[in-house]
Order: C-alpha cells, then structure tokens, then sequence
C-alpha cells in the first residue's frame, strides 16, 4: 500500500488537470491512476491516426448500448480512451468552449463557483491560443493547453465557410468568441506543430519531474474501499495483482460519465435493489448514480461532388501512403489536421436566444454503411450535426463486478418531442446550408441520408438507422443542490467522506458542444474549490 494525500482515478481530461494543478503544492502528494497505457504511441500523436487507434482494444473502452428503438434496435458502440489522456487521446481534435449561458445555469442548479465568471477564467488560465489573449479577458495565451486554428485550407474549405456567410452565419475567426452568437469558421483544434495536444501532453508531461506526483499507469481501479463511511484507497487489480493507493485526504473519481457511476457503483454506492442484485455491500443508497445520462445524438450527412475538389483520395489506396509519410516528414498535410475543418453554430428558429444546432463539416466523404467506413471512390464532403441541449435522458448500470466488462448503456435517444423536432430541423438547416450558391455550383447529390429522406418520420429513421452518439455523455453522478444529487456543488459523494467526483458526469446538463474544453475548464475550477475547502 502506498499513501498519498490526493488518489486521482482516472486520467483523462479531468484527472490531468487535477494532477496538474493539485501538484503544485510541494507539500502535497498526487497519485494519478490509469487503467491504460502511455498515450506516446506515434499514431495517437498524429491527429488523423485516430482511425486506426479507435480499433484497437489496448487504448480504448468498448461500451456497447442496449439494443433499443432510437438505435435502429440494434447495438451501438461508444468507445471512450483507456490510455494517459483519456478520451482527448483518441478524440477528434475539436476546442468548443460551451456557450457563457451553459456555466450560469449549471451554476444555477448548483452553485456560482461554476458560472461563467469562474468558468472563463479558468479557459484563460489554461489555454495557450494561437491567436493570443483577447479584449474579453477569456482567451488564454500562456497556459499549458496549446490550441490552434486550422490551416489547411482549400477551395472546398473556402466554399464550405462561404456558404454558411451565404446563409446568414457570421464569419468568425474565433468560433469560440465568448458571445453565444452564431457563427461559422475554421474550427479551433487541441493541435501544435502537427501534433495531437492530449490532455497527458498538456497538463502531466510537463509536470513528471515533481517530486510530489506519481503518475501510474496500467491500474485499473476495481473499487474505492472504505472504513466507516471514509473513502481510504482505490484498489487497483491490474497484471501485477492487488494494490491499495491510500489516499489521506480524498479519493478524486475522474473516469468519465460512462466508468465514474460503475465505479462507485461497484464501491457500494448506487442504486440499493442494484447493488443488492449484484452482491455488493451497500455504503449508501444513491438512486441516482447511473441516472440523468445526457448526450449528443449526431447524424452525418454527406454529398456526392461534381468537381474533384476533395481530400477523399489522399486516404485511400498508395495516396494514403503518400499523406502519412508527408505527416512525419513534415508534420503537415491531411493527417495533420483534425476530423473536421469548419464549425458552425446556427438557431433552429429565428427568436432563439442562442445557438442550438452545431455542424463540424470535413472535406472528405466516407461510406457509412460499410464497417469500415472507407472513403468514398467519388469526391464528396460530409458533416456530423447534432441539436446542442437534448432533453432526453438515458441510464448506465454496472451488470457485474468485472472492470472489463460493458455497462448496461440505455442511451433513450430521442424520448423527448423537443428533441425529435430538432433533430427533424437540424437535418433541413443542413441541407439549406448545401443549397447555397458556393456548395451548390459543386454539389451533384446528398448522398447520406439522401433526398428521398424527407418526411419527419423518414429522418428520425435514418437517426435511428445510422446515427452516431456525439461522445459527449454526460450527467450521470449529477452535481446538484437537492439531496437526490449524485455530488454536492463542491462535488463530494454525497452520504459519505473523503471521496469526490470531477468529471462530465457531473455536468447536470449538456454543454453546447464538444465536452472536452468544458471539462478543462471545470477541472480547473475543480482544483480552486478542493484547495479552499482544504
């Protein structure tokens, strides 16, 4: 058994800003636990490796949903990152802050420490942006997090932003502008110098020389044991047998919202008739660990071109070849760049205060009903769209004490009328945006879901049928006020001691966007709260 003062379970996005922050006590003792390995592996580092890294077991959780009506009744995967870094290791590379008013009503739901105020300054403690501080304050440019824009423009680019100034959008420079507006621009990305900026390579590489930090990788954490109702050690049982990482001050859960609710479900809280099932002794009844599970539910649409304009061919066949040994000569080129070129933010209706439908749109096209999805023999472009605040809520449930093994994962996509009616307009905004002059003079044909998807009915069912989770699950060991909360507003475990979660499973609604910014920013919150109550 080792001791420290803070055991941190997870070392995601969340668990590296912790370790990073909480370390710069000398006096302080930081364990950081992942179940996964280094994230150094060459192909994690290369933005567009992440296609190949998503297949393989070794760095990524396999969570599958239950087969159910808003999946086409089929199984659908979500895979979340098993390395250092966690999920910003095998993610798509996207920096989307949030919009001001997600922070103020979280912080409505739970406490002022995350409105927007606090929120925003910790984006301008962490970020190291390309294109400097700003006049709002709220832009970084000297924190550890390196964030560019991307450059690797092209005639298809240049018509994809200019149809969205066609359609009313407003050109921005910095899609992540502090406003709420919507906007259209290249999309700011967690890249430097052609290399993915993780949140292993942010916030703990350059931390590994102190003395107080223990960085431990290959340590899956089984359970969190207690004495009485105190959180003491998480119990790691990796290849090298049982360990305890005893913590004297608190355990810290950071495992994202999909491991976070299992693993204090399998520590004995959770759910009483859950737990009672599985033969786990009880800690504290907590109904709702598992429960609220909010997450972005996508759809890619994509068009067949009539010029030959876009990046499809140089990923397949020798070109494929070509570009990746221009990547590691130059760091440079279609695998230096992230999965989308171009953000925008748009209303579904006019009087709206604010954005709620987001587009990322890439010059390239992939066959979606192959498994493989290979890119198309034809130039095209596509885009994953989602409605930002769903209304819809789902569940995940341990079925075992197996670490390994999948949750029960009912995503209940689309429960809510608000959000079939977004997703319905989502879709027709899409395709008002492809009628624009710049992308119409080059567009033969929609070619996913295709024209012939018109009706309401018919775009839910190709939701349903080739529908994407965003990766941006959220909400299932709910931060709150009320007594039924997972966390309290400085985000202890409520019904016991010594144990806090920081993660997106805190979050107790979605951001307006990709989560992984977000929970930066939260986590850097997090660390200003734990050392106050300190």
């Amino acid at each position: 058994m080792e001791s420290f003062d803070y055991v941190i379970v997870g070392a995601g996005a969340a668990g590296c800003v912790l370790a990073h922050r909480l370390s710069e006590d000398p006096a302080v003792r930081v364990a950081l636990l992942e179940a996964g390995p280094s994230q150094k592996h060459p192909l994690i580092a290369m933005p567009k490796g992440l296609g190949i890294v998503l297949k393989n077991p070794k760095y990524v959780w396999s969570f599958v949903t239950e087969p159910e009506a808003s999946t086409g009744g089929k199984s659908e995967p979500w895979a979340r990152g098993k390395v250092l870094g966690g999920s910003t290791s095998v993610n798509g590379l996207m920096y989307v802050r949030g919009q001001p008013a997600d922070f103020d009503e979280i912080a409505a739901q739970t406490s002022d420490d995350w409105s927007w105020q606090h929120i925003g300054a910790a984006y301008r403690a962490l970020e190291n942006h390309q294109l400097g501080a700003d006049a709002t304050g709220t832009r970084g440019d000297a924190g550890p997090l390196r964030i560019t824009l991307s450059d690797e423009k092209s005639a298809l680019t240049e018509a994809m932003v200019k149809a969205g100034v066609q359609m009313g959008l407003p050109l921005r420079r910095d899609p992540n502008a502090p406003d709420g507006g919507e906007g259209i621009g290249y999309a700011a990305r967690n890249i430097y110098a052609g290399r993915r900026q993780d949140a292993a390579t942010a916030f703990v590489d350059p931390v590994r020389s102190r003395r107080n930090l223990t960085v431990v990788t290959g340590a899956p954490v089984q359970r969190i044991r207690f004495e009485g109702r105190r959180a003491v050690a998480a119990e790691v049982n990796g290849d090298g047998g049982r360990r305890d990482y005893r913590a004297s001050r608190e355990i810290i859960v950071a495992g994202g919202a999909l491991s976070s609710p299992a693993l204090l479900q399998r520590s004995g809280i959770g759910p009483a008739a859950l737990l009672q099932k599985l033969g786990i002794a009880l800690v504290h009844d907590a109904p709702e660990v598992g429960q609220n599970l909010i997450e972005h539910r996508a759809i890619l649409m994509s068009w067949k071109l009539s010029q030959p304009l876009s990046q499809n061919p140089d990923f397949a066949g020798w070109r494929a070849g070509l570009s990746a040994l221009k990547y590691f000569v130059t760091r440079r080129g279609p695998m230096a760049a992230a999965t989308y070129e171009i953000g925008a933010w748009l209303k579904s209706r006019p009087e709206l205060a604010r954005p709620d439908l987001q587009f990322l749109i890439a010059p390239f096209s992939l066959d979606f009903e192959s498994d493989r999805q290979k890119p198309d023999p034809f130039h095209g472009f596509h885009m994953v769209a989602y409605p930002l605040r769903p209304t819809s809520r789902g569940e995940i449930n341990i079925k075992s004490m197996n670490v390994a093994e999948s949750s029960r994962l009912r995503p209940n996509h689309h429960a809510t009328e608000h959000d079939r009616e977004l997703m319905c307009a989502l879709v027709r905004s899409a395709r008002r945006y492809a009628a624009q002059p710049a992308l119409r003079e080059i567009i033969e044909v929609e070619t996913y879901p295709g024209p012939d998807c018109e009706s309401d009915a018919e775009i839910i069912d190709a939701y349903d049928r080739q529908g994407s989770c965003g990766y941006h699950a959220v909400g299932s060991c709910r931060m709150g006020r009320d007594e039924r909360s997972v966390v309290d507003p400085q985000l202890r475990v409520r019904g016991v001691e010594g144990l806090r979660v920081m993660d997106t499973s805190v979050m107790p609604q979605i951001p307006s966007g990709n989560t992984n910014g977000p929970t930066m920013a939260m986590a850097w919150r997090a660390a200003d709260i734990i050392r106050r109550d300190r």
